[in-house]
């Protein structure tokens, strides 16, 4: 196998620096360092050259980009999210992909529960409150609800899932779940298994923390929405294309459910123009769940251990097998 330093590893945007000290002190390091995406010329001859390339996730990995790069081996990407690459067509060349599960956790959860209590007390919206001048008005905001006594139901009990468990329980709710399969540590874990249909019809908080995939696109639409309970609070960190945009808005405007936040959104980003953000009850966040320095860092950094370790036919840290 070649010597590292020989390997040519290319990035699609600025890398952060944990990631970019790590690989330019051990491979042929070509990277963007300016802010957006590499320019496209530039990087398709970067992409003649890979051995490796480093994704932060603003390009789509499909067959007519890896035809560009015919001498690739690894693929990393910092996210735990993989959605926009054709990790079939990869591993039909015998490229390995790598992602960055874990290390985001702690983030994603910390966001995923601030917009549960962002969803109950009306934060954001009380904010706009007093910077539009109606509490100088003397203009009401309206009641919120307690978490204390109310159901969380979670849909997806992966490692984000779990963590926010721990944050709800210590706010005296009570946490159901949903997964494809029913974890073993139910007791230990402090939630509750139920079907997908028990959730929607007993949570008063729903969190969507599943991955992106064929199978959960637009897996809530108005016949889910319709199942919930009146006044439900729903609170989206996962993909936006999980959610069918229009049937939440409906829900919404109805009242059906009473509050939404929502980190991702569908289409994202979300114009300042659009139809859900006319409404009183609803909170949008950029796609920020993990946007701190020490995650991304993180992140950053388990990334380019991933080509280190694939290009030296080393395990990966993270892999992503299927």
């Amino acid at each position: 196998m070649a010597a590292l330093k020989e390997m040519t590893v290319v990035t699609s945007g600025k890398l952060r620096t944990p990631a970019y000290e790590l690989l330019d002190a051990e491979t042929n390091l070509l990277a963007w360092k300016e802010g957006g995406r590499t320019p496209a010329e530039l990087f398709d001859s970067w992409l003649a050259q890979a051995d490796a390339l480093y994704s932060i996730g603003n390009i789509k990995i499909n067959e007519e980009l890896l035809a560009k790069a015919p001498k690739l081996k690894v693929i990393a990407q910092a996210s735990v999210g993989y959605d926009n690459i054709d990790v079939a067509a990869c591993h039909a060349r015998g490229i390995k992909v790598g992602n960055t599960p874990h290390v985001l956790a702690p983030a994603v959860a910390d966001l995923a529960y601030g917009l549960i209590i962002d969803s109950a007390r009306k934060i954001a919206r009380g904010w706009q409150h007093v910077a539009t001048g109606k509490w100088g008005e003397r203009k009401g905001l309206g009641f919120g609800v307690d978490l204390a006594g109310k159901t969380l139901g979670i849909v997806g009990m992966g490692d984000i899932g779990s963590k926010v468990v721990k944050r709800a329980l210590a706010s005296d709710m009570r946490v159901i779940y949903h997964n494809r399969h029913r974890r073993v540590d139910d007791a230990a874990l402090g939630a509750e298994y139920a079907t997908f249909d028990e959730l929607l019809k007993t949570a008063d908080f729903i969190l969507v923390t599943v991955p992106l995939t064929q199978e959960t696109q637009g897996m809530f639409g108005s016949a889910q929405f319709a199942a919930m309970k009146d006044g439900v609070r729903f609170i989206n960190i996962a993909r936006g294309k999980i959610v069918d945009t229009e049937a939440l808005y409906e829900a919404l405007a109805s009242k059906k459910v009473a509050y939404a936040a929502l980190d991702v959104t569908d289409p994202e980003p979300l114009p300042g123009t659009h139809k859900l953000l006319t409404l009183d009850n609803v909170t949008v966040t950029p796609h920020i769940a993990t946007s701190t320095v020490e995650t991304r860092d993180a992140m950053a950094k388990l990334a380019a251990e991933n080509i280190l370790a694939a290009l030296s036919g080393k395990p990966m840290p993270a892999e992503v097998k299927g």
